[in-house]
């Protein structure tokens, strides 16, 4: 997380980004995040995955969100702009709530299904914990989706609370916590499973999340991930 609201990084180029997340000669992390002035919001954020691909991160956008929060950018509410239009942010009782985008299509792929909630989700249905690595490469370099990539997430139901595992693609590695994953798995879930609606739990390896959406025709409004961020640790490093 960089704090550029007085445009010191500017000049961060994509090699910057790789040399930063890079686990074993930079400070090692999924993605970066760089929070700017913008002259409509509090401010804009723009996220790199550790290639240096740009995408929308909802877990990202909360921990920004709490960041802006503890640096005094923002109080408890914000209206921000990333890379895929305006968000708006809430924090409460220790929960930060990212306002998503409308999504309007989930579309089947054979027996599956792709939705895209900022950056696009691949969602395969399982009974148990898979190998996602392997099973989420085998997707993302398909003749289909190895142009663009996508992410793969498999996803399993059990007592009306969602477990899923996510691979990303950029990082192409498993995510811990994906929250445009967290977001189209719960909203296809809300969408086919009769007593999973308007709210649920999504548990996932870093932790608890929970989604509400209202169903709108074909899609879902009024989109809102909620959880959990917290400073893990902040430091120096030299480019």
């Amino acid at each position: 997380m960089l704090n550029n609201m007085d445009g010191r990084y500017d000049g961060l180029s994509i090699s910057h980004v790789q040399e930063l997340c890079d686990r074993k000669f930079g400070v090692g992390a999924d993605g970066l995040i760089k929070m700017s002035r913008h002259s409509n919001a509090d401010f804009e954020l723009e996220y790199y995955n550790s290639d240096g691909t740009q995408s929308f991160c909802g877990n990202g956008s909360r921990c920004a969100i709490q960041y802006a929060s503890d640096n005094g950018i923002i109080k408890a509410e914000t209206r921000f702009m990333a890379i895929d239009g305006e968000h708006h942010g809430l924090i409460e009782n220790g929960v930060v709530s990212l306002k998503m985008n409308d999504v309007s299509i989930l579309n089947s792929y054979n027996s599956d299904y792709i939705v895209d909630t900022g950056s696009p989700h691949y969602i395969h249905f399982e009974q148990e914990d898979i190998d996602i690595v392997e099973y989420g490469k085998k997707i993302r370099y398909s003749e289909k989706f190895n142009k663009d990539g996508i992410n793969v997430n498999s996803l399993r139901i059990n007592d009306g609370e969602l477990y899923i595992q996510t691979y990303e693609r950029g990082v192409e590695d498993e995510t811990l916590s994906c929250g445009t994953g967290v977001t189209a798995c719960a909203l296809i879930a809300m969408k086919l499973i009769s007593d999973v609606n308007g709210a649920v739990t999504v548990n996932t390896k870093g932790g608890r999340l929970e989604v509400r959406a209202d169903k709108k025709d074909e899609g879902f409004v009024n989109i809102w991930l909620k959880g959990p961020a917290k400073r893990v640790y902040g430091g120096a490093i030299e480019l």
